[in-house]
């Protein structure tokens, strides 16, 4: 894989990934932008907008170093993979010094070593250490809650007239997947920060679950109750619904992180980055309908 490109995105077919893909489309060429995918069928979407798609699993250190030939700015998009996330993290830290890469952003999570949830923040805080210790220069994007992450429930939640949490009154900053990309755009192209710098990104607006249901209520015309349940209780009925413990014991977590304040946060450094004020979470659930 020869050439050299500005800036590359790793995880580029995943939701955000795609939408960042589009968000440095808004600010550079196509020529300037590659895309990771880790599967070659994923790479004819990529190519359809013009830019160059580069073949490698988090998995591969070799195909990583190779992909990471001759770029100068690379978002490292966090994997999907939960319990293996650090040690794949670390190869591409690895192959992006070894191949002279200048800069590297990552998508963290919001307050990652102040956190009150216990699942999530403990591999983004060993790649930010990784990245610490890497010598690359670097900056993190310490991503809050995406709004999609409770309107991908709408369908369910019309389907029984409830929703269900454990968040208790915990109030929730989230965003948009968007715009969280938005601000992973403007920092990978714009001047770059001092190495270490930390963005906490989150919603300008917040709100609690029961004010989400209810707005749920307000905008579909259907009654829609919100019951706030133990966090084991909450993680039993996940399971009950079918989804894999791993899975349920997480979605559990970081509910009951919410109901302690972890995803809350009042820091307006989303909405200054992208320039615009972030996109209420009213708007993605009315969208989501």
């Amino acid at each position: 894989m020869s050439g050299s490109l500005k800036y590359l995105v790793t995880g580029a077919s995943g939701q955000l990934g795609a939408l960042a893909i589009d968000a440095l489309l808004d600010r550079v060429p196509a020529s300037e932008i590659g895309a990771l995918v880790r599967r070659a069928e994923a790479a004819a979407p990529l190519e359809a907008k013009g830019v160059t798609v580069r073949i490698a699993s988090y998995d591969d250190p070799a195909a990583l170093k190779a992909a990471f030939a001759g770029v100068e700015r690379l978002l490292l998009i966090s994997s999907s993979e939960v319990g293996q996330r650090a040690t794949q993290h670390a190869n591409v830290i690895a192959a992006a010094k070894a191949a002279g890469v200048g800069f590297v952003a990552y998508t963290s999570i919001l307050k990652a070593d102040s956190s009150p949830l216990t699942v999530l923040p403990g591999e983004h805080v060993a790649t930010e250490q990784a990245l610490a210790a890497s010598g690359l220069h670097y900056a993190l994007l310490r991503n809050g809650w995406y709004t999609e992450n409770y309107t991908m429930g709408v369908p369910t939640a019309l389907e029984h007239g409830g929703m269900m949490g454990a968040a208790g009154e915990g109030r929730i900053s989230s965003a948009a997947r968007a715009d969280y990309a938005a601000a992973a755009a403007a920092v990978l192209t714009g001047d770059l920060p001092a190495s270490g710098t930390i963005y906490e990104l989150a919603g300008d607006s917040s709100y609690t679950l029961a004010e989400f249901a209810a707005a749920l209520s307000e905008l579909s015309g259907k009654g829609i109750g919100y019951t706030d349940m133990t966090p084991e209780a909450f993680d039993a009925a996940l399971q009950g619904a079918g989804l894999p413990a791993p899975v349920a014991g997480m979605l559990a977590d970081s509910e009951k992180g919410a109901a302690q304040g972890g995803l809350f946060s009042d820091d307006t450094t989303l909405s200054q980055l992208i320039g615009r004020p972030t996109t209420p979470w009213r708007e993605t659930l009315k969208a989501a309908l």
